[in-house]
């Protein structure tokens, strides 16, 4: 079975799109078309089981400065993001099994000091975790 997202499935759910901390969120994100996760207003990212970047979201590509093209199959926390390769982020993925977990964090690389909540997304049964990213105003 391949990681990569297919473009051409699935429709974008009917319902309102979720926020950043809605309780059903991972069910949405498993069925919704990548062109409605790239509607959302906060940031998303989609890894494989091994972390890497299966789907880059335009809000995120946007927010961070970092193009899809340039992220895309990249090992999400050694090459893309090497700021969340720790105990907070990368080691739960790793050792969770089933997670959804809201953390306050502050981004750094490549920009100032950024205040965020991330909301890690993990089940045991799939092959795809989320990484759901709120910039604080």
């Amino acid at each position: 079975m391949s990681d990569a997202i297919d473009t051409t499935a699935g429709a974008a759910p009917t319902d309102a799109s979720p926020t950043a901390f809605d309780p059903d969120l991972f069910d949405w994100l498993e069925t919704a078309a990548p062109a409605a996760i790239d509607a959302l207003p906060f940031g998303v990212i989609t890894l494989s089981a091994d972390g890497r970047v299966v789907h880059y979201g335009a809000t995120e590509s946007r927010l961070s400065g970092l193009s899809q093209d340039r992220v895309l199959g990249r090992d999400f926390f050694d090459t893309v993001a090497p700021c969340m390769n720790n105990f907070m982020v990368a080691h739960r993925y790793a050792t969770e099994p089933d997670l959804d977990a809201v953390v306050d964090y502050v981004l750094t690389l490549r920009m100032a000091p950024r205040k965020v909540k991330l909301r890690l997304l993990r089940r045991a049964d799939r092959p795809r975790m989320y990484l759901a990213i709120e910039r604080r105003v």
